[in-house]
């Protein structure tokens, strides 16, 4: 368009308002590295002052944000709307159509309040002119266009996603442990520290059984896990003690399993408060993604024990209504919470605890109870946890032997791996404190600036190997080697089974831990004509045992025997509660008489 063309379109009326100028860019890395875009939005400045424009902003709040439908809003652009309908702009400048608008919508809404207050558009080249009937069908053909190449070009590039992930082939930013090699296979770091660490995760799991305990244990023992960082616009890896995320990302990544996953996300849009919201939406079980190809890569565990491990953590999790939670082993006085199931109505049972300290245990079947009915069953759990803990005996002491060898050779496999994870960062840091010295000794001495900083680095390398190897030292000298005699008495253990569970040194968490490792599930029924409670115990491997029990009247280990009412009331006079709380039954009888 030549200068009288312009002019024409170009009224006195519109130079004596502002020249607004947006600029817009979709990504962060678009700002961050396509500068040239941003010097032809900044250069219609030029342009403006060019036409006679005096007062010219620029909006360039909007740099970095998409304009798609559901993502963040566009203050920028919301500015744009609001002065131009405060009739303040004569004109609005804009490199593309597609600058100003991604949606149909927003476009509609500029252009008929640009048209409303007589102000014009441009992109540097053409001046449109809304109230302009040729110029108003151009801009509605272009934005139109602008909105379909767009859509267009996403389901083109989707569609050649698809395709490549479908043969494993599509490079996404791999988790750490992982690598994609020259020939666009997925294979394990080269660095043995970090695939050392990667392995000791599932290790440690394996042998707690809980998320939580796995994070708290690499908390105790101060020991590093390798994390992917973005350092200066690039992924690198860093040490760091891990974050209950970290492990939970790695414990639920199915990649680690030798599993090609993709398409696991989906983006879903909602209409909240009345604007399109955009979120992500994750399907909780990865064999449902939109490719999922197993045996693709070297894991570091199979399939078969990731699968067992999302099972272990789903029943851990009680904030899931499953029907399948059973909740990680704790401290409760409860032995068979979370394994009880009604054999009426097929519902778990779910533990109640009563009297003054809150230890006293009721297993109670909800039944239709919360509908209007009645619960099907309950019980204490006192009598039941005995009786359980006996039948579990009977079964479990003739494997005792078996676990005391595997308790020998857990005990020392815990104090190698801790050993092995110090002894490979030290490699490490001997590694990094070697590269810092080459740094610091090529540079010119007299150049302190640069000089003084590299021998700090250098310095704080050292530091830290220091203090890794006196870590190492201290582990070292602390680790007691068992002699024969207690290896014995170790494996004695095995036969004095039962006399190990009953001791008071044995935490209830070890004891569900076993129960868990050993039975699925117990089914419980009543017999209400002769008030008896029968119990089907489910083992692993898939056998059954019976065993049933008189129900516990309401109140059994809570009421105090009359026997013993006497023996107080006759201590009371001459006695005070201390005394009489601490003297052992025989003695009570003695000082009673």
């Amino acid at each position: 368009m030549n200068n009288s063309q312009v002019n024409a379109k170009i009224t006195a009326s519109h130079q004596n308002r502002k020249a607004l100028i947006y600029l817009r860019q979709s990504t962060e890395k678009q700002v961050q590295f396509n500068k040239e875009s941003q010097r032809l939005q900044y250069g219609l400045k030029d342009i403006a002052k060019e036409w006679g424009f005096e007062e010219i902003e620029v909006i360039d709040s909007d740099l970095g944000i998409s304009a798609a439908v559901g993502c963040s809003l566009r203050r920028g652009f919301e500015k744009v709307i609001g002065s131009v309908a405060l009739g303040e702009v004569g004109i609005l400048f804009s490199r593309e159509a597609s600058r100003l608008s991604r949606t149909d919508k927003d476009w509609c809404q500029l252009l008929e309040v640009c048209g409303i207050f007589d102000t014009l558009i441009s992109d540097g080249d053409q001046v449109y002119d809304l109230n302009c009937t040729d110029d108003q069908l151009v801009l509605g053909i272009k934005g139109t266009l602008s909105v379909v190449e767009l859509k267009t070009l996403r389901l083109r590039m989707i569609a050649g996603m698809k395709e490549k992930a479908k043969r494993g082939e599509y490079k996404k930013q791999l988790s750490v442990g992982y690598l994609w090699n020259a020939e666009g296979k997925i294979v394990k770091d080269a660095d043995e520290r970090v695939r050392k660490a990667i392995e000791l995760v599932f290790t440690q799991f394996q042998a707690i059984g809980s998320m939580r305990q796995t994070f708290l244990w690499f908390h105790s023992q101060h020991i590093e896990l390798p994390a992917m960082k973005d350092i200066g616009g690039r992924k690198q890896i860093v040490w760091q003690v891990p974050t209950p995320s970290q492990i939970k990302g790695i414990l639920q990544n199915p990649l680690y399993a030798g599993v090609y996953v993709w398409g696991r996300s989906s983006i879903k849009l909602d209409y909240v408060n009345g604007r399109v919201v955009k979120r992500k939406v994750k399907t909780r079980n990865a064999s449902e993604a939109k490719t999922f190809i197993p045996d693709n890569h070297e894991g570091y565990i199979d399939l078969d024990t990731f699968n067992e491990n999302q099972q272990k953590i789903r029943k851990n999790c009680l904030n899931l209504k499953d029907d399948e939670v059973v909740g990680a082993p704790r401290e409760g006085q409860s032995l068979l919470g979370g394994l009880l199931r009604c054999g009426r109505c097929g519902r778990k049972l779910y533990v109640y605890y009563t009297g003054k300290r809150g230890t006293a245990v009721r297993y109670i079947c909800r039944g239709d109870y919360e509908s209007g009915g009645r619960y099907c069953l309950a019980f204490g759990g006192r009598t039941v946890d005995k009786k359980f803990s006996e039948e579990l005996l009977r079964v479990l002491s003739p494997y005792g032997f078996e676990a005391s060898l595997e308790a020998l050779k857990q005990a020392s496999l815990e104090e190698e791996e801790k050993i092995q994870a110090l002894q490979s960062k030290i490699q490490h840091l001997e590694y990094e404190s070697l590269r810092a010295f080459e740094q610091y000794n090529k540079v010119d001495p007299r150049n302190r600036l640069v000089a003084g900083e590299l021998e700090r680095r250098w310095n704080e390398k050292l530091d830290e190997l220091a203090q890794t190897k006196k870590r190492l030292d201290g582990i070292a000298k602390e680790k007691v080697s068992l002699t024969e005699e207690q290896k014995q008495e170790i494996l004695g253990l095995g036969d004095r089974f039962s006399k190990v569970w009953e001791s008071r040194h044995c935490p209830n968490s070890l004891r569900k831990t076993i129960i868990r490792t050993v039975i699925t599930e117990v089914i419980v029924t009543i017999d209400e004509t002769e008030a008896m409670l029968k119990f089907v115990i489910h083992w692993q491997g898939g056998c059954h045992t019976e065993f049933e029990i008189a129900k516990p009247p309401s109140g059994v280990g809570q009421k105090t025997d009359e026997e013993d009412l006497e023996i107080i009331h006759k201590m009371a006079p001459s006695y005070g509660d201390a005394d009489i709380v601490e003297a052992p039954p025989p003695m009570l009888t003695a000082m009673a008489f």
